[in-house]
């Protein structure tokens, strides 16, 4: 069963396949953390690897049942106009509508922050108001729309290795559990860190409406979309991580900034005295 680890392919292929997981689930991370962070305090860590484990529970599942997402790619009605054509697939919808609701969710958020009374009774009762088992849920479907795109780019990097037919499966679940094991590592340290943070929650929902566009374009992409003679092409991964991690570095630096601003008005204000 385990022959395939014989061959120096497969562990290249897992290593790769685990570190594609974890990048891929660093939006799944930063929704589970926001999501968890509405919840009393003794009840965000529970939320957040009880949401971890229900994911890899849910990859797996999925993995097993691959057939049935492939055949999501198919498509199962076709629009045609002058101006207008789309193939519409299964995948291509829950692509579709999951950038509506992380759209939805995101913008409905930043309202709530900037408008929140403060941190006082009325802000902890909003707080409240989301229940563990909400939570889990939004938890739930959100990592089922990120699970798609992720399990069938794993099926394309696993095609061919092996001689047994289970063999790709075997690496893919191994590389699902390696890494949702160290997103749980990560995960509650990375929630804590953004919610003591106002303006790095800001920037992660603003991520949360980059992906959700994403998401949009890349569902109008696989429904072989044109509009007007003009196909609608994928945005590619890597700019979208790129600008992550640019927007990352710059709030950093400005944190950095601000500690430096404080300590020396603080040293300002003790010589003053």
């Amino acid at each position: 069963m385990f022959e395939i680890f014989s061959s120096a392919d497969a562990w290249v292929a897992l290593l790769t396949l685990t570190f594609l997981e974890i990048v891929l689930g660093i939006d799944n991370i930063v929704f589970i953390s926001i999501a968890a962070d509405k919840l009393p305090a003794h009840q965000q860590r529970k939320a957040t690897n009880l949401g971890l484990i229900l994911a890899m529970v849910q990859r797996i599942l999925l993995l097993f049942g691959v057939s049935f997402l492939v055949g999501l790619k198919e498509p199962f009605y076709n629009i045609e106009t002058s101006w207008f054509q789309m193939g519409l697939s299964w995948q291509a919808l829950i692509l579709f509508f999951g950038g509506l609701f992380l759209l939805y969710k995101s913008t409905s958020e930043i309202h709530e922050k900037l408008d929140a009374p403060g941190v006082g009774e009325e802000n902890l009762k909003a707080k409240k108001i989301t229940s563990l088992q909400k939570a889990i849920v939004q938890i739930i479907i959100i990592d089922f729309i990120f699970s798609i795109d992720s399990i069938l780019t794993a099926i394309g990097m696993t095609n061919g290795i092996g001689n047994q037919p289970g063999d790709a499966l075997i690496l893919m679940i191994i590389a699902v559990v390696i890494s949702i094991l160290i997103m749980m590592l990560f995960a509650n340290p990375i929630r804590k860190f953004i919610g003591k943070h106002p303006s790095m929650q800001l920037l992660a929902l603003s991520f949360l409406i980059l992906i959700g566009f994403m998401l949009i374009t890349e569902a109008a992409h696989l429904s072989h979309t044109v509009v007007f003679g003009q196909t609608v092409g994928a945005i590619p991964k890597g700019y979208l991580y790129f600008a992550i991690a640019f927007s990352l570095l710059v709030e950093f630096l400005n944190m950095k900034l601000r500690k430096q601003t404080t300590k020396v008005k603080k040293t300002v204000s003790n010589a003053d005295n």
